[in-house]
């Protein structure tokens, strides 16, 4: 027996006062409609309503257990046009998870326009370099950099990013540019990223990947850190582009083995399911790819 399919036949039988004008506006059978409000009746231990061959008449039982139903069924009813709201207008609570560099530079804005285009969602933007888990967490949807480990999230790629080596120019006219990956093992190096405690630079080459070993004058696990000691000729560091490209822009810094680099890593939106997807997450996402470039793979 479904519990609520019972409840509400009780109070459509209550209200139209027979089983078989109930059964009309239930769209059943009345054999059916006797089943519900019986099975009802045998599990509250309580008859609810007295029947006549002319007539049905509610209990004092049946009495008091109308008006908890009424309450308990505009509940129900309410919850569920405030779950279909949610699917077709954006509102509630929206929570992001994205990398500390990325979020603050190219996640943040797309929050803040989103905000002032749906006023019935508020934000919260968490940024931490760590995997989240998205379930345990509360994480509506979050930003990604690199490959995806297998899992039962659903992801959409909205961009990619380059990995570069970059040094000042000072730097490169004082110790000069590397022409090949195996020049860098002769050259300082600043250390950067999660991997921080491998020395190893990874690069593509014609028969495969190369690995070039390399001995850190800097290690840190800080993008800023690494492109501020390299502006200041501390030497090569490996970056992902986006976090270097102001300084690049400006001409503190100047890309270095370009050809040798590794293909492009890719940016996505995770999230739990597609299955009954909200409004406020598939809008995040729509604007995403409608008002930003996250593309920084050229």
């Amino acid at each position: 027996m479904d519990r609520l399919d019972a409840m509400q036949a009780f109070v459509v039988v209550a209200d139209l006062g027979g089983f078989a004008p109930a059964a009309r506006k239930l769209n059943v059978s009345p054999s059916a409609v006797t089943r519900l409000v019986a099975a009802l009746e045998q599990r509250l231990g309580a008859r609810l309503l007295q029947r006549t061959t002319r007539q049905v008449a509610l209990t004092d039982a049946g009495a008091r257990y109308l008006e908890r139903a009424r309450r308990i069924l505009a509940d129900v009813e309410e919850a569920e046009r405030a779950a279909e709201s949610e699917r077709t207008r954006p509102s509630g609570r929206l929570v992001i998870s994205a990398p500390v560099g990325f979020g603050r530079l190219h996640v943040s804005p797309v929050m803040s326009a989103y905000l002032k285009r749906y006023p019935d969602v508020s934000g919260e933007l968490r940024l931490e370099d760590r995997i989240v888990n998205l379930v345990e967490d509360g994480v509506d949807l979050a930003v990604r950099i690199g490959e995806l480990a297998d899992s039962t999230l659903v992801a959409r790629q909205v961009g990619e990013m380059r990995r570069v080596v970059v040094a000042s120019l000072a730097y490169l006219k004082a110790r000069g540019e590397p022409k090949q990956p195996a020049d860098v093992a002769s050259h300082d190096t600043i250390q950067f990223g999660a991997a921080a405690g491998s020395s190893d630079w990874r690069f593509a080459g014609k028969a495969g990947e190369l690995r070039v070993n390399t001995m850190p004058r800097l290690v840190t696990n800080s993008a800023d850190a690494a492109i501020q000691y390299a502006e200041a000729g501390g030497g090569l560091t490996r970056v992902l582009a986006y976090q270097a490209a102001d300084a690049i822009r400006r001409g503190r810094l100047r890309i270095v083995l370009q050809q040798f680099e590794l293909p492009p890593l890719p940016v996505h939106i995770v999230y739990p399911t597609s299955r009954l997807l909200s409004a406020k997450v598939r809008s995040f996402v729509d604007l995403v790819v409608e008002s930003s470039d996250w593309h920084f793979g050229k």
